[in-house]
């Protein structure tokens, strides 16, 4: 597997289900970090995910330290997509493996992850000011598809 997505803490459904389809779309792993705002088996969720969630490589982890023990996930092969980073996403270089890090819809990610990996956070610039923040699916495929561009993943 070349790369995945991470949801911290997701509480829109419809959001999760197209990020769902996304991720089956382009065969990265979606992994979800508890607590989440839905259950898995809700309508909504399964609705945006569409007849694709057989091919769905999901994970899901109970806090953030079972997703390290059982990703491996390494610190550097870690990206934190934030409003509150430094670095645009496009100026990262992204390897395979890495992990796309992306926080609730309404929170963001925890403070707790901006502090243990303040080198790795990076945001998604926006022209106009009144706008706080892009939908949480938007985001991801913004994010990887640069990700999927940079490793030549794109095909014709």
């Amino acid at each position: 597997m070349c790369l995945n997505v991470v949801l911290v803490h997701p509480v829109i459904p419809q959001n999760t289900g197209s990020i769902a389809r996304l991720t089956a779309a382009t065969r990265v792993c979606l992994h979800l970090i508890h607590p989440l705002g839905f259950e898995l088996s809700d309508r909504y969720l399964k609705r945006a995910g569409l007849d694709y969630w057989p091919e769905v490589l999901l994970e899901t982890h109970q806090n953030w330290e079972e997703f390290l023990c059982r990703t491996k996930a390494r610190e550097e092969n870690i990206w934190l997509l934030t409003k509150k980073a430094p670095k645009a996403y496009h100026t990262a270089r992204y390897s395979s493996g890495d992990f796309l890090v992306f926080g609730a819809e309404t929170t963001g990610l925890p403070e707790e992850l901006h502090q243990r990996y303040p080198a790795q956070r990076l945001r998604i610039p926006l022209d106009n000011p009144k706008i706080r923040s892009l939908n949480l699916a938007n985001s991801v495929a913004v994010v990887l598809y640069e990700a999927r561009r940079q490793l030549g993943l794109l095909g014709e």
